[in-house]
């Protein structure tokens, strides 16, 4: 019985696969542990290297099964089986890897710039970058991990011989099938690296004020102000115009425009502005002001600027002034809210004018 398990072809290369995978997890477990602690002063590096934890412990015992079996002579019977099936799910394991490998070292990179901060700007910027590099990048090592399994089986790879014979007609089919798809992939590009819009940007897009929740592979989700969600694709922020109200930072200057007749003074209402605004908590000490800035035949239109450290809290603001001098004029002022004259002297001609037989 032992002679016969001896002398059998398969005795040699089974052994070594029994020592070499307990071997390579003896080496990863080490390897991991080292490099964890050399790591840990590098967050992005770190957090890359906790990502690839799982599927490194799969990558190295199929690495050394597929040594083996390359080494196996090539008349045992279905080594060339084995190795394809070890080929296979080693290219599936190394895709897993590398996708890991993408997305741990984008999530350290954005562990290094926390959003949860006043000025955030630089902290979004990073964020959008690794979000939307890591997912091109993935999509792209899923395909071409897809396309190598593939271009292992010898059917796969005459049907791809036969396709690049007609490399014309296809060609042109699937450049218009894919247009659309081609065209995000650029656009998120663009996104990621020019970044007109970034992550908790605030936007006004087709008339909707909103937040950018998510920016994926092929559209961008604007959470509006009342949590509607509005879902536009990437192409959009690359060809239409749109409003970016913290392009550069997330201060903003508020306006507030109210109507009153030309009887109503301006230095109470400058007095009544300035209590309110710096009563207000959402003011950020930096600039406030009443001007009138335009005059109709019956109103003249007051504007109130004042400023705050975000949208959320200039919104706030804005409402706070307007209410504020509302009340004031209903209260001290109300005979100078805006009323429409007429001349009660010429409305009987009007009138008899109008009764006149024509």
């Amino acid at each position: 019985m032992m002679k016969e398990l001896l002398a059998n072809p398969w005795f040699g290369p089974l052994v070594a696969a029994l020592i070499a995978v307990p071997l390579s997890l003896l080496i990863h477990r080490i390897g991991g542990m080292v490099l964890e602690r050399v790591t840990r002063s590098v967050p992005a590096l770190h957090t890359m290297l906790l990502s690839i934890k799982l599927p490194a412990k799969v990558v190295l015992p199929l690495v050394a099964l597929q040594l083996i079996w390359q080494a196996a002579p090539d008349d045992l019977r279905f080594v060339g089986n084995v190795r394809h099936l070890n080929g296979l799910l080693l290219i599936a394991a190394a895709t897993w890897l590398a996708v890991g490998a993408v997305s741990g070292f984008a999530e350290g990179m954005v562990k290094q710039h926390p959003s949860d901060v006043r000025d955030n700007l630089e902290a979004r910027r990073v964020l959008t970058q690794a979000r939307v590099l890591a997912r091109t990048a993935n999509s792209v090592l899923l395909v071409a991990g897809g396309a190598l399994m593939l271009m292992t089986f010898p059917g796969a790879r005459q049907v791809g011989a036969s396709l690049l014979a007609s490399a014309g007609v296809i060609g042109i089919v699937a450049g218009l099938a894919a247009k659309p798809v081609f065209s995000n992939l650029i656009a998120g590009l663009q996104i990621a690296l020019a970044q007109p819009i970034r992550l908790d940007d605030v936007l006004v897009v087709e008339g909707e004020w909103g937040r950018v929740e998510e920016i994926n592979g092929t559209f961008v989700v604007l959470r509006i102000w009342d949590d509607r969600r509005l879902i536009l694709p990437l192409t959009y922020f690359i060809e239409q115009p749109f409003q970016n109200w913290t392009r550069h930072d997330s201060q903003l200057l508020g306006s507030v425009f109210v109507f009153a007749d030309y009887g109503m003074p301006l230095a109470p209402l400058r007095a009544e502005v300035e209590r309110i605004v710096k009563a207000a908590p959402e003011w950020d000490g930096r600039f406030f002001n009443l001007r009138v800035t335009d005059a109709t035949e019956r109103t003249m239109q007051i504007r109130v600027l004042c400023t705050a450290a975000s949208s959320a809290l200039a919104f706030d603001l804005r409402c706070t002034v307007r209410e504020g001098l509302i009340d004031f004029m209903q209260r001290e002022y109300p005979q100078f809210l805006p009323k429409v004259r007429f001349d009660s002297e010429s409305e009987p001609r009007a009138a008899a004018g109008a009764m006149e037989p024509r």
